[in-house]
């Protein structure tokens, strides 16, 4: 039987206090594709309804001239003593029409994802983080950071201020990061 892969547990000063065992989900599979397509479905879900008002373009009273008279069968606007008079209308092409396909907000608009695959994607995120090439092409400066995943000590945890949180920070090596 293999042992589980060892970090280390940093104090806050910056030294290497202990070890602690690497947590399974660190060693997850890396899906890229999965995570891509949970988090674009995901994403859909926030979206509001919209669509164009079911009368925009029809507003006009037209009809077509019919053939014969050389030009488009397209409806025209009657009447006349006025510049939209023959004007064609209602058409996707015309001016002043309605558009091709008018929106509708009876859209499928938000998605389902299956919870298996959202704690797939969320795995294989969290292991993503353990692999420092992948950090740094996120565009995180962890050149200075001891390791990664980095571990701290719990007496983090009591800290107040935030002087003394840069302090911390500074000492580990991820202040860069930071102020990135």
């Amino acid at each position: 039987m293999t042992t589980r892969p060892v970090i280390s547990v940093y104090s806050l000063s910056g030294e290497k206090t202990s070890t602690t065992p690497l947590p399974a989900v660190f060693e997850a599979p890396i899906r890229p594709d999965v995570v891509q397509f949970v988090h674009t479905n995901m994403a859909k879900n926030a979206r509001q309804a919209y669509a164009v008002s079911i009368v925009a373009g029809k507003q006009v009273s037209a009809s077509s001239w019919g053939t014969g008279r050389a030009v488009a069968r397209i409806p025209r606007v009657g009447g006349g003593g006025t510049s939209r008079s023959g004007q064609g209308a209602f058409g996707n092409m015309c001016r002043g029409g309605r558009m091709f396909a008018p929106t509708k907000t009876w859209r499928k608009w938000h998605r389902k994802i299956n919870t298996t695959q959202k704690r797939y994607a969320v795995t294989s995120a969290l292991a993503a983080t353990a692999v420092p090439a992948l950090v740094m092409a996120r565009g995180h400066v962890v050149d200075d950071v001891p390791e990664i995943p980095l571990v701290l000590d719990t007496s983090l945890e009591s800290t107040k201020k935030t002087s003394a949180a840069v302090d911390i920070l500074t000492a580990i090596g991820a202040y860069g990061d930071v102020e990135k």
